[in-house]
């Protein structure tokens, strides 16, 4: 077998023309077309990178705002919890002090009020007392309890200060002397008598009957008022039982 040295040095030469054809005007721009593609491809692969983060930015701030507002949600509600306790123990304290308050103005009214019944059925009492009084004393009637008053009247006025005694026996000076019945002449007389010689002076006295004493005498003027009868002693005691209903 013999070899054809020019047959295979053109043919040689004809494959590199062709390569160095391909390469410089298929190649190449296949090489260029390439590149652009797969430079393309990377920009969009990056993009694409760059949009799947921020969507995972974007997701995680989402989530991020979701348990924000969920611990705001439980803020909220613990705070409206907490709230709505306080407000319950404030009105059931308010409610409390307005029952306590209502039932201390009710102990107070009712003690008032048994106060007033109490005082109210005393003083009946003690006028109706002091009024059996006067009755029974109405009955009795007669010269030992007129001499008796008399002793009482004669002693107040020496009793009376000189000042008092003095002004009554000044000229002019007219004194009534009240008894609870009529008085005969011979006793105004002596009555008169009596009271002259206890003042120290000679005054203008002039006798009244007052059915209302009940019994005594009494002594009034300008310048003295000397209570001596029944009705005086059982107005004191009423006034003083009175008085003790108050206390």
């Amino acid at each position: 077998m013999t070899i054809d040295w020019w047959t295979l040095g053109l043919q040689t030469i004809n494959v590199l023309i062709l390569v160095w054809l391909l390469g410089r005007f298929f190649w190449r721009p296949v090489a260029a077309i390439i590149e652009q593609r797969r430079a393309a491809a990377q920009q969009i692969l990056a993009e694409a990178e760059a949009k799947c983060n921020e969507a995972s930015a974007a997701l995680a701030d989402i989530e991020k705002t979701r348990a924000g507002f969920a611990q705001e949600r439980e803020t909220v509600l613990a705070a409206a919890h907490e709230e709505g306790e306080r407000e319950r123990g404030a009105r059931l304290q308010a409610a409390a002090t307005e029952a306590e308050s209502q039932q201390a103005a009710a102990r107070a009214a009712m003690q008032k009020e048994q106060a007033l019944a109490e005082k109210a059925f005393a003083d009946r009492a003690s006028r109706l007392a002091v009024e059996i009084a006067g009755r029974l004393v109405a009955r009795l009637d007669g010269a030992a309890p007129r001499a008796a008053f008399l002793d009482w009247l004669l002693k107040e006025i020496r009793d009376l200060p000189d000042a008092t005694r003095q002004a009554v026996a000044a000229d002019g000076v007219t004194l009534e002397a009240i008894s609870a019945a009529p008085l005969d002449p011979t006793d105004e007389e002596r009555y008169r008598k009596l009271i002259a010689e206890a003042l120290g002076a000679q005054p203008r006295i002039v006798f009244k009957a007052d059915p209302g004493l009940i019994a005594g005498l009494e002594l009034r003027g300008p310048q003295l008022v000397v209570n001596n009868s029944w009705r005086s002693d059982l107005d004191r005691i009423l006034a003083d039982l009175t008085h003790d209903n108050r206390i």
